[in-house]
């Protein structure tokens, strides 16, 4: 016995010697350091603190706002707001997934692997997803035949792919339901196999909590007809989501579950690629909450109504400095007529374009008059539960910046309406943002993005 403990002593010592924790708290080791890149088209907005709320005078007295210094943490956002050709991508996605489905199902040329790389059996059988979809191929064009319009809805016998199956699936976890105190003071008892009494408290049953939905993803294109009554808006419909001369405009005519389920997407999307490459996971995007939209749309400028500075919605030259509807019935003064690309005027001092006027956007935060009165003043943020029945007015989103439709008192960084989730209009769009992990970047501001 004396031998082993002897001999476990230097072992210890020898491990110890080569490099070892010698009983010191180490961690669990080295890792790769993790550096946070831009992500692409999105800039990154520093911490902060600001006064909240409206920067001019209350013109309709909606006293639905008012000023209250809040502190925003760092976090990303796009520079632009989500355009045509970057959703059809979303749509594109959900398209092929639904094609990779029928066809390995079917059991068509490559579409589905029986094998693994040494040759063995692979039961149930995976659906080859890098395999090409061949569209018009013999056997292809049977089996996605589905996929299309039946003879008697296509128009002048075209063959067009039905929207109405476009349907994406996807989860998310209700972290607001539960952290609440009614999850987690739990007191639940058991007994062990020695009949003794045992109890877990804050015991969560995270099934209750894990939320799957299906949303069709196809945006609304007839909101430019439906929107306006006694208006001529036929070719919009038409042509804006899928022709190229609007592809670097902004999206319009999806609701706010649409736009949440864009965010999931494009989360698997980085995040599947960054496993694959044994990189460590980035946080999901979402929808801005309604303070980190303001917060971003000032652009670092204190108390100005713009995000451009203020007051005045004009330059030097006597040229808008935004899209949006300068005069009455006088579309045509900003430049534009209905959107305008996504990238016009200038930027804000955080290099983001359009924070005013072109499309309104859609937040994360539910809209309530009284919201500053009882919000946090630590990323302030106001959602709904959705495993209890909330009143409708939970269902309100709120949306900022105003679009090409608006007066100028709508595309002031303080002036707050709302949108009802369900509901997709020509006039709202969205941007999506990232948290920055850690406490934000430091050095030159200039290198930020």
């Amino acid at each position: 016995m004396r031998k082993l403990i002897y001999g476990f002593s230097i072992l210890t010592l020898l491990g110890s010697c080569n490099g070892g924790g010698r009983g010191e708290l180490i961690g669990t080791g080295p890792r790769a350091d993790f550096y946070q890149v831009n992500p692409y088209g999105m800039n990154y907005i520093p911490p902060g603190s600001f006064q909240m709320g409206p920067s001019d005078q209350d013109v309709p007295y909606a006293h639905n706002a008012k000023t209250k210094t809040v502190s925003i943490q760092a976090f990303y956002m796009d520079d632009t707001e989500i355009t045509n050709d970057e959703y059809r991508q979303f749509v594109y996605w959900v398209r092929d997934s639904l094609a990779h489905n029928l066809l390995g199902d079917a059991d068509i040329g490559e579409h589905l692997i029986t094998e693994d790389e040494y040759g063995e059996d692979i039961d149930p059988p995976m659906i080859n997803w890098d395999e090409p979809i061949e569209w018009d191929g013999e056997e292809e064009r049977e089996e996605l035949l589905d996929m299309f319009l039946s003879e008697g809805e296509r128009y002048y016998g075209r063959k067009e792919l039905d929207t109405r199956k476009l349907k994406y699936s996807y989860f998310w976890i209700d972290l607001q339901a539960a952290a609440s105190k009614s999850s987690r003071d739990l007191d639940l008892s058991y007994e062990n196999s020695k009949g003794q009494s045992n109890s877990i408290r804050g015991h969560i049953d995270r099934s209750k909590y894990i939320i799957r939905e299906e949303i069709n993803v196809y945006p609304d294109t007839l909101v430019w007809i439906a929107d306006f009554t006694y208006s001529f808006n036929e070719p919009m419909t038409e042509a804006y989501f899928w022709h190229p001369a609007f592809d670097d405009y902004p999206l319009v005519g999806v609701t706010w579950t649409q736009a949440k389920a864009f965010n999931v997407w494009r989360t698997q999307l980085l995040n599947s690629f960054r496993r694959s490459h044994g990189v460590a996971m980035v946080q999901r995007f979402r929808l801005p909450s309604e303070a980190e939209w303001e917060y971003a749309s000032r652009g670092g400028l204190e108390s100005n109504p713009y995000p451009w500075g203020g007051p005045y919605t004009r330059n030097i030259f006597g040229c808008p400095l935004a899209n949006f509807k300068p005069m009455r019935g006088d579309y045509i003064e900003d430049g534009g007529f209905h959107t305008v690309e996504a990238d016009s005027y200038e930027p804000n001092d955080f290099g983001l374009f359009c924070m005013s006027g072109n499309v309104a956007e859609w937040t994360n935060t539910a809209y309530d008059e009284s919201v500053y009165d009882f919000s946090h003043d630590l990323n302030p943020e106001y959602t709904y539960d959705a495993l209890k029945n909330d009143p409708p007015a939970l269902k309100r989103k709120v949306t900022r910046g105003g679009s090409w439709k608006d007066v100028k008192y709508y595309i002031q960084t303080g002036t707050r309406t709302y949108e009802y989730r369900d509901t997709a209009k020509s006039y709202v769009g969205f941007r999506s943002v990232m948290s920055y992990l850690g406490r934000g970047k430091s050095g030159n501001p200039e290198d930020w993005n």
